[in-house]
């Protein structure tokens, strides 16, 4: 159980730590763009190898299908309502945001941290160990979303204090997460957890898609593609050696 709630921690704690850079050392824009690059291939790999390929082992590739194409409508169909109120701005540094947007800026983050979180404690289940590529490749994705979330809040008429109570509830919902996919999936049947953890993997490979990979290449240009194809050849490495 603590190491559930303690795994889920540190990948949440990724945004609080982007959101102390962006505080009180800004980076360019750029730089940004190319940690959020490498984060997205491996969390695309961490995807494909920790989530989907375990899935179809599990529980064959009817019950994978079916939970990624759900997992991926939910995301999308949320995103979309979020999107309406300011949410999409939860990963951009150059606009500025709205103080009616800040709300949604903060669900669209719980969007992303909690089907990513739910996996890290879901894994210490069959293994008995948290998987190191889900933790790394959470971790590195999140840290561009808190300098670039935190840049644009500063822009408007969010505080500091304000901005670090925001990351710091992330930081307490992916312990949480992380918790529950440890405490609720127990017993859970080999389909149900394959649906659940290809759902995740639907979510984040629609989250990337969407927000992530979209905001890396306006920021640094063609260059992205290799940087996320050193992401996601960094996320086959780790797969390699903690498999």
């Amino acid at each position: 159980m603590w190491n559930a709630l303690f795994w889920g921690a540190i990948s949440g704690s990724a945004v609080f730590i982007g959101a102390l850079v962006a505080i009180f050392s800004p980076i360019k824009n750029s730089w940004i763009a190319y940690i959020m690059a490498f984060g997205t291939g491996v969390l695309i790999g961490a995807a494909t190898y920790e989530l989907l390929q375990g899935s179809v082992e599990e529980g064959g590739i009817s019950a994978t299908a079916c939970g990624f194409l759900t997992g991926a409508a939910v995301f999308t169909t949320l995103d979309l309502f979020l999107a309406k109120q300011g949410g999409h701005q939860r990963k951009r540094s150059t606009q500025q945001h709205s103080s009616n947007s800040g709300l949604a800026i903060f669900f669209g983050t719980i969007l992303d941290a909690i089907p990513e979180s739910s996996m890290i404690g879901a894994s210490l289940i069959e293994k008995h160990h948290v998987s190191p590529l889900l933790v790394i490749s959470i971790f590195i994705s999140n840290i561009p979303e808190g300098i670039s979330g935190t840049t644009g809040l500063l822009k408007s008429s969010f505080s500091k204090r304000k901005v670090l109570c925001l990351w710091l509830s992330v930081v307490f919902i992916s312990a949480i997460s992380s918790l529950c996919g440890f405490s609720f999936l127990q017993h859970a049947s080999p389909n149900m957890m394959a649906f659940i953890a290809s759902f995740a993997g639907g979510g984040i490979i629609a989250m990337v898609a969407s927000t992530m990979l979209p905001e890396a290449y306006q920021e640094g240009g063609p260059v992205i593609g290799f940087i996320a194809s050193l992401g996601l050849l960094t996320s086959v490495i780790l797969d390699y050696f903690s498999s």
